[in-house]
């Protein structure tokens, strides 16, 4: 079964990826992107399902690490903002080579597809 790794600083966002991916997919969580290097180094996983804006270690700078460190690991990139103003930090998760963005609120449909579409790939 692929493993995908879930990275946002929200429970509620957490568990209702979980409760999507996890019939099709071994489902990890992380609380930042700190925790999810470490789950990452002892673990590894096919997919990375991350949201931007974090405390500690933001979902940006976890894409640097994981492009450094696992240069082919999928990332999926999700952010309905910045807390100062309504930023839109997906283009930049795109440069950073995010395969897909997706802005929060998002349709569980779109997500599925995009889970089974990279992982497939």
């Amino acid at each position: 079964m692929k493993r995908v790794l879930i990275v946002d600083d929200e429970a509620q966002m957490r568990g209702l990826l979980e409760d999507v991916l996890g019939e099709d997919y071994e489902v990890m969580i992380a609380c930042d992107g700190a925790e999810a290097l470490q789950k990452l180094a002892q673990d590894g996983a096919e997919l990375i399902i991350t949201d931007v804006v974090m405390p500690k270690m933001n979902g940006l700078d976890l894409m640097v690490a994981v492009r450094k460190q696992y240069p082919a690991l999928k990332v999926i990139a999700i952010s309905g903002g910045g807390n100062i103003g309504r930023l839109d930090y997906l283009p930049i998760a795109s440069l950073l080579g995010a395969a897909r963005v997706i802005h929060k609120p998002f349709a569980v449909a779109e997500m599925h597809t995009a889970v089974r579409e990279l992982l497939a790939a």
